[in-house]
C-alpha cells in the first residue's frame, strides 16, 4: 500500500503526509494536485525538462507549472529515479539528475508511480491470429480500424495515438458506422487534452513548438483570466486563453487554456477547428457576459487583430 500506480492512489486508507510521484504527466500532476489539496506534501520527479506530458505547449506548461507550484507541489524535473526500498514503514527514493548526475536519497510515505499506460494486448490470442504488434504492443490499423485481418478490428487504447476515453469513443463509433458500408474519417488534430486539476489544462490543435517544426507561420493572441470578470467574482484567476492562428489565413490552428472550465471551454475550439473557423470568427460570435468563455473570444480577437478589448 505503500507503494501503488494511479488505481491504488485511489484508495489509499488514510491521507499520507510525504508522497513522492513518478512522473509528471498527466496523471501525475492530476492525482498529485488531488493528494495535495488533501494535505499531502507532494514531489513529482519527471524525467523530461517540463511537466503535463507530450503534446503539450512549452510556454504554457510553464505557466502551469508555476501555478501548481504556488499552490504546493514541488517539481524536480530532468531526473530519474534509480531505486526505491522500503525502510521502517518509510520508502527512501533514489534519484539523479540528467544534467549534472547529482544523486539525492528522498523519503516519502507513498510512492506513486505514473509512468504511463500499456496497451492491453498480451495473452489475448492475436498472435496465433496472425496479428502482429508494433513495437509498443499497439495493433496497427487501417483508416477503417481493421487489423491485418478484415474482420478483426481494434481502436482505443490497443491502437496508436492518445490513450483517451473520448477518442476511443469516436473510433467506435467510426467504425461501427464504416462495418455497414457507411463514410469514416476523424480527425486526430481535433481530438482535445484535458489535464483534470484545478485550475484545469486543456488544449487541443497545434501548439507553438508543432508549428515552428513545421515551418507554419502564426499569430498568437492570449488572454488572462485575472482579466475576465466571471473568473474574478469566482476568485480563479489563475490562468489563461492562448490562441494559435494562420498569419496568412487567420483559420485557428491551435487552442490553449489554463483556467476554471478549461475542460468544457476546449470544445468550443474543438467546434471551431472542425468546421475550419478563423479566429476573427470567433471573434465575431456573442459570448455571454459574465462568462469565463468571454476569455476565449477574447483571445481569438487578439489573435485576429492583435489586441482584446478588456486586458489590462
Amino acid at each position: 500500500e505503500s507503494i501503488v500506480s494511479s488505481t491504488g492512489a485511489l484508495s489509499l486508507k488514510e491521507v499520507p503526509e510525504k508522497m513522492i510521484v513518478i512522473g509528471a504527466g498527466v496523471i501525475g500532476v492530476e492525482l498529485g494536485s488531488v493528494w495535495q489539496r488533501l494535505g499531502t506534501q507532494v514531489t513529482a520527479v519527471e524525467f523530461m525538462g517540463h511537466v503535463g506530458g507530450m503534446g503539450i505547449d512549452m510556454d504554457m506548461s510553464k505557466q502551469f507549472q508555476r501555478i501548481m507550484t504556488k499552490q504546493g507541489i514541488k517539481f524536480k524535473l530532468n531526473t530519474k529515479v534509480t531505486g526505491a526500498k522500503k525502510e521502517g514503514g518509510k520508502i527512501t527514493v533514489s534519484v539523479e539528475s540528467v544534467k549534472d548526475g547529482k544523486v539525492e536519497d528522498m523519503v516519502a510515505d507513498v510512492l506513486l508511480v505514473c509512468v504511463g499506460r500499456r496497451p492491453y494486448t498480451q495473452n489475448l490470442g492475436l498472435e496465433e491470429l496472425g496479428i502482429e504488434l508494433d513495437n509498443r504492443g499497439r495493433v496497427p490499423v487501417n483508416s477503417r480500424f481493421q487489423s491485418v485481418l478484415p474482420n478483426v478490428y481494434a481502436i482505443g487504447d490497443c491502437i496508436a495515438g492518445p490513450m483517451l476515453a473520448h477518442k476511443a469513443e469516436d473510433e467506435a463509433i467510426i467504425s461501427a458506422e464504416g462495418m455497414v458500408g457507411g463514410p469514416v474519417h476523424i480527425d486526430y488534430n481535433c481530438v482535445p487534452s484535458v489535464v483534470y486539476t484545478h485550475p484545469e489544462l486543456a488544449w487541443v490543435g497545434k501548439s507553438e513548438e508543432d508549428l515552428k517544426s513545421e515551418g507554419v507561420e502564426y499569430s498568437v493572441g492570449k488572454f488572462p483570466f485575472a482579466a475576465n470578470s466571471r473568473a474574478k467574482c469566482n476568485n480563479e484567476t489563475d490562468g489563461l486563453v492562448k490562441i494559435l492562428g494562420d498569419k496568412h489565413t487567420d483559420r485557428l490552428l491551435g487552442a490553449h487554456i489554463i483556467g476554471p472550465g478549461a475542460g468544457e471551454m476546449i470544445n468550443e475550439a474543438a467546434l471551431a477547428m472542425e468546421y475550419g473557423a478563423s479566429c476573427e470568427d470567433i471573434a465575431r460570435v456573442c459570448h455571454a457576459h459574465p462568462t469565463c468563455s468571454e476569455a476565449f473570444r477574447e483571445a481569438n480577437l487578439a489573435a485576429w487583430s492583435g489586441k482584446a478589448i478588456n486586458n489590462m
